[in-house]
């Protein structure tokens, strides 16, 4: 089937699951709309008042800015996320085609990141997941075709919606100077020069929203907030700490063994398959290797575990459940078990599918996670 139809398929199924949520009431009655749940009120709420609270700075605005350009149409960012959407899997398939070297295994990755671990958001809702991980591929992919300039665009902007965006600077980092210097390649000053500004370029977001917020709390409040006068006054840190609790192992604690048992078939999927792929690469990282032990393939390796170990040891742990569709290893992964350990890629598939379907359920009914 093309991925255009699979791509159609995937939100219908999806739109027609959340759709059945409306046979019962929602556990909490905050809005009847069903595409508004969680950090989606959040959304809305700076779309149409700006940052009001503190708290709201946990979010970039990208969103908020999409939101506003239709303050009459809750749907508007659920219209512009199915605009992108077949563009997204095609990306995938070429960025995998790239990595793997296989045209079979690259459909078969895009088919598996048709199943995510969270449908809605990706899909439907009006959320960072479907901007974030259609530019992180774009890219992703103009790197892997050398277009350094075009890759930090598409980080930057994907960096306006999430904080972590920034770190996908590293693939450039990657493609103009570690892979020349592991290749025996000379490196050219003006090749470090281009390296600073285009992997420089995606922090920008991250700066310029906690230099707003420093504007805003710091130079017209009197007295002005406590973490104003912080070494590092960011007010991302700030909030994240005050009032998600955010932190080295805070997360740890008997009552949140449910979100990590959520999550941990994305994190260990990621985690197995990185590992394997960085053992064999680190043995001889010049050497091109063939489909899933392609040297090319390392930097994402790296990002996943870097992304994998920040989740696990210092944030919201289910939060993986979203984000995992942003990296394209997370589908790699998942062909990898079904080629390699056909068991354990069958019960990926399946806990895809029915827990796909139970996120759905849950977040009709208002119900964590999210």
């Amino acid at each position: 089937m093309p991925f255009l139809l699979l791509t159609l398929i995937s939100r219908l199924l999806t739109a027609a699951l959340l759709l059945l949520t409306r046979l019962s009431p929602p556990f909490d009655a905050a809005t009847s709309h069903l595409l508004l749940r969680w950090d989606a009120l959040h959304f809305i709420h700076i779309a149409r008042n700006g940052y009001v609270f503190e708290h709201e700075w946990a979010w970039f605005p990208a969103l908020p800015f999409l939101l506003s350009l239709f303050p009459d149409s809750l749907l508007s960012p659920t219209v512009l996320s199915l605009a992108i959407a077949y563009d997204t899997t095609l990306t995938m398939y070429h960025l995998s085609l790239h990595h793997l070297g296989s045209p079979a295994l690259a459909k078969l990755a895009a088919i598996l990141s048709l199943l995510p671990s969270s449908p809605v958001t990706l899909f439907l809702a009006p959320y960072n997941e479907p901007f974030f991980t259609y530019l992180s591929y774009k890219g992703m992919l103009y790197c892997a075709k050398s277009s350094y300039f075009t890759a930090s665009i598409a980080f930057t902007l994907a960096a306006a919606f999430r904080s972590n965006g920034f770190l996908l600077s590293g693939f450039i980092i990657w493609g103009l100077l570690i892979q020349p210097f592991l290749q025996h390649r000379p490196i050219y000053l003006s090749t470090m020069i281009t390296c600073v500004a285009f992997s420089a370029l995606p922090l920008t977001p991250f700066i310029a929203h906690n230099y707003a917020a420093y504007l805003a709390f710091c130079t017209r409040a009197d007295p002005s907030p406590e973490w104003c006068s912080g070494a590092l006054p960011l007010i991302y840190f700030h909030v994240q700490d005050r009032y998600w609790n955010v932190g080295f192992l805070r997360y740890w604690t008997p009552q949140q063994l449910p979100n990590f048992l959520l999550a941990a078939p994305p994190l260990l999927a990621l985690s197995a398959f990185s590992t394997h792929h960085l053992r064999h690469w680190l043995k001889n990282p010049a050497a091109p290797g063939r489909a899933f032990l392609s040297a090319s393939i390392a930097p994402h390796a790296i990002h996943a575990l870097i992304m994998c170990g920040t989740l696990l040891f210092a944030s919201h742990t289910q939060i993986v459940l979203r984000f995992a569709a942003a990296m394209p290893l997370t589908y790699w992964a998942a062909a990898w078990l079904l080629v390699e350990a056909p068991t354990w890629g069958r019960a990926w598939v399946t806990w895809s599918i029915l827990w796909g379907a139970l996120s759905v359920l849950l977040w009709g009914a208002f119900l964590p996670p999210a």
